[in-house]
């Protein structure tokens, strides 16, 4: 038994993992965003190419995708999941500045994706703090969150404009 919307507590509030076995297997995406704010010299020396460290854009990417295939490691009671699309997208924006994350995630199975698009845009923003850090220490990494879902048995969802 489990409280009233928290399927991974027990009826004594230990943590379980949730059965799903039972549930249909659906087309299933997720949408997350964040963004990494940092001094407009930095943004500059990352889209030269200049980072000491390399392609930071192509790096981010690459750690993002590969973070949202390992979820299930890192975070508690998470599925394993066959994801048949991960893409994270990293933009500049001279406005902040600095580079906005986009990832969505998408699976045919019997949970949503929603962690696995949140997992690829946290690490891709960490790692673009990490390839630039000796630049700049002052990055901030900024409103990681959902963007929107569809698939499963709660339907689609979709986040109210910032």
């Amino acid at each position: 038994m489990s409280a009233p919307g928290l399927t991974h507590l027990g009826a004594s509030g230990e943590a379980n993992m949730v059965d799903v076995s039972e549930k249909k297997a659906t087309m299933r995406t997720a949408v997350a965003e964040g963004r990494v704010v940092m001094r407009a010299e930095t943004l500059r020396l990352v889209l030269a190419g200049d980072a000491k460290k390399g392609d930071v854009r192509a790096t981010a990417r690459i750690a993002g995708i590969m973070a949202a295939k390992k979820t299930h490691e890192l975070i508690p009671l998470c599925h394993p999941l066959m994801l048949s699309k991960v893409a994270v997208e990293i933009e500049p924006d001279e406005d902040l500045p600095g580079l906005r994350v986009r990832a969505l995630a998408k699976v045919t199975g019997q949970t949503g994706v929603e962690m696995e698009a949140l997992t690829a845009v946290s690490v891709a923003c960490l790692t673009v703090y990490d390839m630039v850090k000796a630049a700049d220490r002052g990055m901030r990494i900024e409103a990681i969150r959902l963007v929107e879902k569809s698939g499963g048995k709660s339907g689609d969802w979709h986040a109210e404009q910032e």
